[in-house]
């Protein structure tokens, strides 16, 4: 029997349900794979970034109480201003091996790190140097800048800088940009911006950002942690509530107002919807962004105050930012959804997962988990873009994220809508495990047209616009995907941050090549690629690169482009 999209929907709705009461080692069906890789790594995961070793530092708060990982050697944490403890023997942060592959029984292992100051709900970049720089929070941490170098062994750990930052940041959003340097923009009552790392270190220099005014709604916000993203001509997009403009961040000035999206609601939070810059394809001068789910206005209100838990938004908005005359094109996801995270994939496909499908961010406010994934397709069809997944076995919502990883995989974390950690007693407990979705790309149906990357030496050092060449394996070339190069693609990921729904600086380009050869050797390919012409597209750092043949990308080998 076929199974229609809408019956398979309601199959795995019926699966969501149960799975409420169900602990999955692996789920398979619907699109792609699940798999358990930690029960516990004693902290939640409200923030994940990947790093240049295949290393994934994630961290929580410090001010909720001890987590259930122990700090190295009994050491502890005297912090005076901690608001639940002042003696802390117990780690906030860890730091992931997450190497191709790896999972509980076969190397990804996590430490314990220090992070001394409260990195609650704060946002982070990372340098063009590869070193991870992490930015306010609360309390204590509101002003810190933190920096974490990785390196080989198990010897790095957490740096603070206690005044790193001009005024205090929480809920702000990062962006790396083409000079190497980070803005940061906004955080709660903050209607300004400044950037990271300052010429002079006692430079308390702000720029004033009225959109960031205007677009706070009294009293529930509805704009903290705005959608930032660099636009193709080195502007700014930056999304708040339910409209956007293009900064000319250098100048100061706003060059473009785009219309309110259509919805009749904010995304962003509490009515944490979220966004991407979809794929950049040569030569580079357009771009489009992707923002999806929210909650109606009210909703949080409703939620806290009344106990009503009202719907989520159930439509996505897309815009060509670098049109004439931008408007939004309004499509439909198969389900609701609130607190998602939209994770780009190597394919160019857009991974949108996490979330649940009513009431908004916040302590206890949201409701109905939804389980199941969606790929969104940005090349399909308008009415054939959305694709259900297989559902997840645990509910992730407020306080969860998502990440790729170098083989293709995304990395799954978090979820805590209470105000400590609580694991009994209530609908959604703390989550201290980690999953990895493994898209439909990686199905073993697919194994014949994975290519493997040959090229040594790894990582890549790339210098823009220059021509290069990866050499690859393939059993057979699929075809049939976009181009006159056979199907054979090379794609360009920069990692991002994730946590409150937004990956901060997630970036994908496809990258200029001509069609790919056979050379000498069974199923040995070679293909010519041009990296990126300016930091405009690419800001200085590492990234991923992926050949992809027919839609089937390979594992990543990380290059390096200054």
């Amino acid at each position: 029997m076929k199974l229609t999209s809408s019956i398979l929907f309601g199959l795995i709705i019926i699966f969501c349900l149960l799975s409420k009461f169900t602990i999955a080692v692996a789920i398979v069906g619907g699109g792609g794979r699940w798999e358990v890789l930690q029960k516990s790594i004693g902290v939640s995961a409200m923030h994940m970034q990947l790093l240049h070793n295949d290393r994934v530092v994630i961290f929580d708060r410090t001010d909720f109480g001890p987590s259930n990982l122990s700090l190295p050697d009994g050491r502890c944490r005297h912090d005076p201003n901690d608001r639940a403890l002042t003696t802390d023997c117990t780690a906030h942060s860890v730091e992931l091996a997450a190497a191709p592959g790896a999972n509980s029984s076969s190397g990804a292992s996590f430490r314990p790190l220090t992070v001394l100051t409260d990195t609650w709900c704060s946002s982070g970049s990372v340098a063009s140097d590869g070193t991870l720089v992490q930015t306010g929070g609360f309390n204590d941490g509101e002003r810190v800048v933190r920096t974490f170098a990785p390196c080989g062994d198990s010897q790095c750990d957490w740096s603070e800088a206690a005044d790193g930052l001009a005024v205090r940041r929480w809920y702000a959003s990062n962006q790396a940009l083409p000079d190497g340097r980070a803005i940061v923009v906004g955080g709660r009552l903050q209607f300004n911006y400044e950037f990271y790392p300052k010429a002079n270190p006692s430079d308390r220099t702000t720029y004033p950002l009225e959109f960031l005014k205007k677009t706070r709604d009294q009293p529930e916000e509805n704009n903290l942690y705005p959608f930032v993203h660099l636009n193709v001509d080195g502007n700014l997009f930056i999304f708040a509530n339910n409209r956007a403009i293009l900064l000319d961040y250098k100048k100061n000035v706003v060059v473009r107002n785009y219309s309110e999206i259509p919805g009749a609601g904010p995304r962003n939070y509490p009515s944490s919807g979220s966004s991407v810059l979809l794929p950049i394809e040569p030569p580079g001068t357009e771009a489009e962004v992707l923002v999806c789910g929210g909650a109606p206005v009210g909703s949080y209100l409703q939620a806290k105050n009344g106990g009503r838990f009202v719907g989520a938004l159930p439509t996505c908005g897309r815009i060509r930012i670098t049109d004439a005359s931008p408007s939004w094109a309004t499509e439909t996801m198969p389900a609701a959804r609130v607190m998602g995270d939209m994770v780009l994939l190597p394919s160019g496909e857009v991974l949108i997962i996490n979330g649940a499908a009513a009431g908004t961010a916040g302590w206890e406010l949201g409701r109905n988990p939804v389980y199941a994934p969606v790929v969104y397709r940005p090349d399909s069809p308008a009415a054939s873009r959305f694709a259900v997944q297989s559902p997840a076995g645990v509910a992730r919502l407020y306080h969860s994220s998502a990440v790729l990883l170098r083989d293709g995989r995304v990395l799954v974390g978090g979820s805590n809508p209470h105000v400590y950690y609580n694991f009994s007693g209530v609908d959604y407990p703390t989550e201290l495990s980690l999953d990895a979705f493994s898209p439909a790309y990686l199905s073993a149906e697919n194994s014949n047209f994975q290519p493997r990357i040959i090229t040594t030496p790894a990582p890549l050092a790339l210098a823009y616009g220059e021509q290069f060449t990866l050499r690859f394996t393939a059993a057979a070339i699929k075809g049939g995907g976009r181009g006159d190069n056979g199907g054979v693609r090379v794609t360009m990921v920069a990692p991002g941050f994730a946590t409150h729904s937004f990956s901060m600086n997630q970036r994908l380009l496809v990258l200029e090549t001509k069609r790919a050869t056979a050379v000498v050797g069974d199923g040995e390919y070679e293909v010519s690629v041009a990296a990126p012409k300016s930091g405009n597209l690419a800001p200085p750092g590492y990234y991923m690169v992926f050949v992809v043949n027919g839609g089937i990308p390979s594992e990543g080998i990380w290059a390096r482009i200054q």
